[in-house]
């Protein structure tokens, strides 16, 4: 085992595509075993490599908070979940305020975060406001409901560069969204130029090798220059509460296996949430998060889960990734 890691590390560094048996046999070692110790070894190792070891930071501000009708299993707006009521949404100076913060902190991606009903249009808008008053050297991230092409590009236009959008595990079971849906909308975001960040998401203790691999290699497809994984955060009321959560040594086998798998082809990764190990096996992307986020049972007012931008230095830093100084 400790040569066909080897064998795929070399492979990814030279950008090769890694067959779907091979990865399906790294996620299949005991997270615990000497042999899953190596394969986050040189995980790390590529990220240095491929990613330059920088350690990036990636913050997101949920903007509208407000049950939804889709309920998914997984997420506390289901309006089925009765979870919370009343609807929030920040202003365009809240948002200005926020991202002007992240920026300052040295964010390498900024993302505005909404539910499909808060409309392209009015993202659109809010996107451009925030590019004309937010200088910086920054990502700008949409991350919202499905889309066409002539909406991806409107986006583009308005100063977006990248999307974040997956096909999720156990889509059109454990949601209600339709999965040639959800392609299309992909397919729309590479036929605009924008840059695809894509996780493998969200992920429980139940989802097999196989179906991880899949969702996995679907981003890679179709084009992803950012991917990784997300763990399912339990949250109680919701249909999916009995089922667990992934221990953070799982996480990081599979942010491992994802950082080899996608080689130089995406040199980001990302783990959500944020685990040390995990950094240590090769993500060199975690996430901030604050305002609707669908992992909390009410609206965040500051940081979700006390994770900040301070604390994800620190982390970066023990990992041994480089940052620029703030």
């Amino acid at each position: 085992m400790i040569k066909k890691i080897d064998l795929v590390y070399n492979l990814a560094l030279e950008g090769k595509r890694i067959d779907d048996s091979i990865l399906i046999e790294l996620l299949e070692l005991d997270s615990a075993s000497k042999e899953a110790s190596y394969l986050g070894e040189k995980a790390r190792e590529l990220a240095g490599k491929v990613a330059g070891n920088k350690g990036k930071i990636w913050a997101s501000i949920g903007i509208d908070y407000q049950t939804c009708p889709m309920n998914c299993d997984f997420c506390s707006f289901g309006e089925e979940w009765n979870l919370f009521e009343g609807r929030h949404e920040w202003t365009d100076e809240e948002v200005v305020e926020q991202v002007e913060k992240y920026v300052s902190e040295g964010a390498s991606w900024i993302t505005l975060r909404t539910t499909q009903y808060y409309g392209i249009d009015r993202l659109n808008v809010l996107a451009e406001k925030v590019r004309k008053e937010v200088p910086g050297d920054y990502g700008l991230v949409a991350n919202t409901g499905e889309f066409g092409k002539l909406k991806a590009k409107e986006m583009k236009d308005a100063g977006i560069d990248t999307v974040y959008h997956t096909l999720r595990l156990g889509e059109g079971k454990d949601t209600k969204f339709n999965i040639e849906d959800r392609l299309a909308t992909l397919s729309s975001v590479s036929d605009a130029d924008l840059d695809l960040a894509y996780l493998v998401e969200p992920i429980g203790p139940e989802h097999s090798n196989e179906e991880i691999v899949k969702i996995f290699k679907t981003g890679l497809d179709h084009g992803a220059v950012l991917t990784g994984a997300m763990a399912r955060v339990l949250i109680k009321g919701t249909p999916l509460e009995d089922k667990g959560e992934l221990s953070p040594e799982r996480l990081a086998q599979i942010i491992a296996v994802t950082r080899l798998g996608a080689g130089t082809n995406a040199p980001d990764i990302c783990v959500h949430p944020p685990g040390r190990q995990a950094m240590e096996w090769g993500a060199n992307v975690v996430v901030v998060e604050t305002g609707a986020v669908p992992r909390a049972e009410k609206e965040c007012c500051g940081d979700w889960d006390k994770f900040d931008s301070k604390k994800a230095r620190k982390w970066f830093e023990e990992a041994g990734y480089d940052l620029e100084s703030k």
